[in-house]
This record gives structure tokens, sequence and C-alpha cells, in this order.
């Protein structure tokens, strides 16, 4: 059964409110959730109440969350933002995250390299703050990212969930240090110097003339104009989590069921 399809235990709106409340204590807010047709509203802190006694399921609660910030029409699948949001949910849980930033970071390299394939969102503001390009690493493959690897020298991107950590000045000016939290598959980022920067190459004039954007050495590279106001929005102990389909990933970060176990163990 895939994530989407997993289904939470049957509990009441007053359990629902008691899962967004907690939440809202890392400064997450939800400020819609349709629950046959009745919504639950948070303003800021505070919890509208209702006395609707509904199932509750995971899936509403990943659409609500998908539907208010109005990703499909940014061109994020919403199975891709389930992953990436199940998984900043359990890296906020292990405490790996700034709480006072709230920022989720989607990299999609199932799309190929001349679609905008990267957003940044405002989970506490439920806000699409940016969405752009970004480049792969010329050993994973030309218009589209096929192959990946953990090995330094491979000049290959890595999936899975990062921490986007601290700042520094090197040969591409201004970059972001990023530790992988996915053992075998990008736990050897920092070591590689797996950073984001910005790239010429990273541009719809390279599209033009080569049909392709061009390739880092593995790094998730972006526009050049935009470099700093990406690395200024996501430094500092941010989730960033970068998806294709590939057999050989798998991570823990992706257990819906530790959210789950976490919030029922309260009640």
């Amino acid at each position: 059964m895939s994530i989407i399809q997993k289904r939470f235990n049957i509990y009441s709106v007053t359990i629902l409110l008691l899962f967004l409340a907690i939440f809202t204590l890392t400064n997450i807010s939800w400020k819609s959730a349709v629950l046959k047709n009745k919504q639950v509203s948070i303003l800021d802190t505070t919890l509208q109440r209702t006395s609707v006694d509904t199932v509750v399921t995971y899936q509403n609660f990943i659409q609500a969350t998908y539907q208010k910030i109005n990703l499909k029409a940014a061109g994020l699948s919403e199975t891709v933002f389930e992953k990436a949001f199940t998984g900043f949910l359990n890296m906020q849980l292990a405490n790996l995250l700034n709480r006072d930033k709230n920022i989720l970071t989607v990299i999609d390299f199932d799309l190929p390299s001349t679609s905008k394939r990267m957003w940044i969102i405002d989970i506490k503001n439920q806000k699409l703050l940016l969405h752009s390009y970004v480049a792969h690493g010329r050993g994973s493959g030309d218009n589209k990212a096929v192959r990946f690897s953990n090995q330094a020298e491979s000049h290959q991107s890595s999936l899975g969930f990062y921490v986007a950590n601290e700042t520094y000045f090197g040969k591409h000016g201004l970059s972001l240090k990023l530790d992988g939290l996915d053992k075998g598959i990008n736990d050897l980022a920092r070591a590689r110097a797996i950073v984001v920067h910005g790239a010429d190459y990273v541009s719809t004039d390279f599209i033009h003339k080569h049909g392709r954007l061009g390739r880092s050495h593995g790094c998730p590279a972006v526009p050049q104009e935009l470099n700093q106001q990406v690395i200024n929005l996501i430094k500092g102990k941010t989730c960033l989590f970068i998806n294709a389909e590939a057999p050989n990933y798998t991570s823990t970060l992706l257990n819906d069921q530790t959210v789950v176990n976490h919030f029922s163990a309260q009640i």
C-alpha cells in the first residue's frame, strides 16, 4: 500500500484538533481542513473547534494542506508532496529542524531539467515562497536525472532528506551546506561537498541554447540571480527533500505511522 493510501485509525475531530494543536507548538498553522463539508479553521494559533464527529484520514490531512497552498497549480504532485511533508513532520518530531522557520524545500527529479522542479514552501503560513529551476549532477543524466549515488567523484545527485545548514563562501560564491539523513543514500553529502549554490548554467538562456539545463558535480545548483534568496530562505536547519522514482530508495523518515503513533500516545 502506498503512503498516500494509508489511513489514520478512526479519530474524532477533537483528536484531530489535538494533532494540530501539538504541531502549532512548532509554529505550523493549517488554515483549512475539509471534513465531510465541515471546515476546521486555524487562525494564527487559535483553534476554532467544531462538534462534528467524523473519520479523519492522513490523506485528508495531506490533501487539505496541499490544496490550501495550491501546489497542484504549481506543478508539484500530491504524492511527492506527501512524501516530503511526512519526512518534514518526522524531522520535526526528532528535533532536527529550526522550529522558527518551518520551511520545506522539495526537488522533484522525476521532472526534466527544463521544468521548474524546485518548490520552497512556508508551512507555517501555507505559502509557496519560490518555484524555480534546479540542476542535477552530470553523472545522473542529461535532461533528466536517472542515476543517483552517494559516492564521491560520481558527480551524481543523491536522493532523500537533508537538513539545510550553514552558509559559506567558496568557488561558487555564497553556498549552503547540506547534511543527508538517509544512511547509504545521501549521508556522505557533506563529505562530498554537495551544497546549494548558484550557477550560470541554470537559466532559460541555457535551456534555449542546449535544450536542457547545465549540470553540476552532484549539487542542487540554482539560478545565479536567485541564489542568495534561496539560501536565505532555507539556511539554518530546514528540511530539503529530493525525490525521484528509484527502486533502491527507502527512508525511515517516510514512515507516517511514526507520526500517528506519537499523537495517539498523547490521547
